[in-house]
């Protein structure tokens, strides 16, 4: 039975919501599936993934063929560079410590480009909040100007 690992799409429309599985290639998109492995949030910024690494590194081990959205999910959270490491620990190349450990250290330098993005957009959305606060005290402040001086214009008259 060939299986792939795919996205099913659940969500309402205009919000889409993906589970990542392990389906037959025969089914049908949303249909039966093997197994659960994670979800993808795409509706937030950054996109929220869960994804259960090892289940993933499971199913390619035993030969399922990524789809190419879910490779790309798959490679973003290094379910790719972990299958590549456990073959390197089966040809011998490595040690089970040394694969785990350099595992640990991408993990590491991803969680903080991750870290490093939710911090610039934070800082962006409390700058353009501060700009719209500064615009709408400046509206406010010409409207006022204008006020004060039809009153100066209305009690000369």
């Amino acid at each position: 039975m060939p299986v792939k690992l795919r996205l099913q799409r659940h969500g309402k429309k205009g919000k889409p919501f993906y589970w990542i599985v392990a389906a037959d290639t025969r089914a049908k998109r949303d249909g039966k599936f093997l197994e659960k492995l994670g979800t993808y949030n795409p509706n937030v910024n950054p996109a929220v993934i869960t994804l259960d690494v090892d289940g993933a590194v499971k199913w390619l081990q035993n030969g399922a063929q990524p789809t190419d959205t879910a490779r790309a999910i798959l490679s973003y959270k290094g379910a790719l560079l972990k299958n590549h490491l456990a073959g390197g620990v089966r040809k011998g190349a490595l040690t089970e410590e040394q694969a785990e450990t350099k595992f640990q250290a991408w993990l590491d330098e991803k969680a903080s480009k991750v870290d490093g993005k939710k911090e610039g957009l934070a800082k962006a959305q409390a700058d353009a909040k501060a700009q719209a606060l500064a615009a709408e005290k400046a509206v406010n402040e010409a409207r006022i100007a204008s006020a004060v001086v039809e009153e100066a214009s209305n009690e000369e008259e």
